[in-house]
């Protein structure tokens, strides 16, 4: 019996996304009751075990102490060594920088937040590209403030000075050529990613445009100043972001004879690659920043 319960606790704890740690510490206590429980009758045992899953479930989907994050499940391991600090680079506001401690060139990215702010999860994904290889500035556009539900963070995108935002990023590169960076590229997602389709409109001179599902631009002639790679990240699922609109965007930039890489995946909806998000999808994650490294490995180094 202990033998199929715990062939179905696997599938319950799988199911949940709980997997790594919690599993195998639910497969030690079961071990435990199995070698020293053998007086323990079978109901009291199944008991015990559905008590251990519930509480299970509940620690990984509250965070407990191992709260998920890209970084982690990316492996967050690079080829450098990094040194990461706040700094001020526009006005008011601070940024996260982030960049190899070893000596010498390296190419820089700035990379902007989701619609919630400059919270742990892009400062976790700043270490992580740096320790690729790369300078990075994850940017502010929200003036300090991390939105703490939907509410406030479409308060914010709604409420957001265009032209003050992109000098703010615009900003975020000059700091970035200050600190020796080689070659430029902007990355974000949803709301960061419709922030790096603005910079690349806005006349700076860039090597590259990473876009997470973020609104677009489909008018060819609009484009048409972008002489660069684009690389676009996207879910057949999304409803803010719908692949009637990304196929647009893909005939646009081709019309406007910009080299891209568009990539839909099957399954997903918004925000897939945002680990603290109900449409968290690991493997298209996994795969879908594979494919930006390879992208920014390309295209500026």
């Amino acid at each position: 019996m202990v033998r199929v319960v715990g062939q179905a606790v696997t599938r319950v704890l799988s199911s949940a996304g709980c997997s790594g740690r919690p599993a195998l510490i639910f497969f030690a206590i079961l071990k435990r009751l199995t070698i020293n429980g053998k007086n323990v009758k079978s109901k009291l045992l199944f008991l015990l075990i559905v008590v251990v899953v519930a509480g299970f479930i509940w620690y990984w989907q509250s965070g407990g102490d191992d709260t998920q994050n890209n970084s982690e499940m990316l492996n967050g391991v690079g080829d450098y060594e990094i040194i990461s600090a706040d700094t001020q680079y526009f006005e008011n506001s601070n940024g996260y920088f982030a960049r190899p401690a070893s000596d010498g060139t390296f190419p820089g990215v700035i990379m902007i937040h989701e619609w919630w702010g400059l919270n742990d999860n892009i400062k976790d994904m700043a270490r992580q590209l740096a320790a690729e290889g790369y300078i990075v500035l994850a940017v502010d556009l929200y003036n300090g403030e991390v939105a703490a539900d939907s509410a406030r963070a479409r308060e914010l995108t709604s409420g957001l000075d265009q032209e003050t935002a992109t000098a703010n990023m615009e900003a975020a590169l000059n700091y970035l050529r200050e600190h020796n960076a080689t070659r430029l590229a902007s990355l974000g997602w949803c709301f960061g990613g419709g922030q790096s389709m603005q910079l690349a409109l806005a006349g700076q001179d860039l090597d590259a445009t990473v876009i997470y599902y973020g609104n677009l631009v489909t008018e060819v002639g609009r484009l048409e100043n972008i002489n660069w790679p684009v690389l676009g990240v996207f879910g057949d699922q999304d409803q803010s972001i719908p692949v009637d609109t990304v196929n647009q965007f893909e005939t646009a930039l081709n019309g406007a004879g910009v080299q891209n890489e568009i990539y839909i995946y099957e399954g997903v909806g918004h925000a897939f690659a945002n680990p603290s998000g109900d449409n968290y999808a690991p493997e298209e994650t996994m795969d879908a920043w594979e494919k930006t490294l390879s992208f920014l490995e390309r295209s500026l180094k």
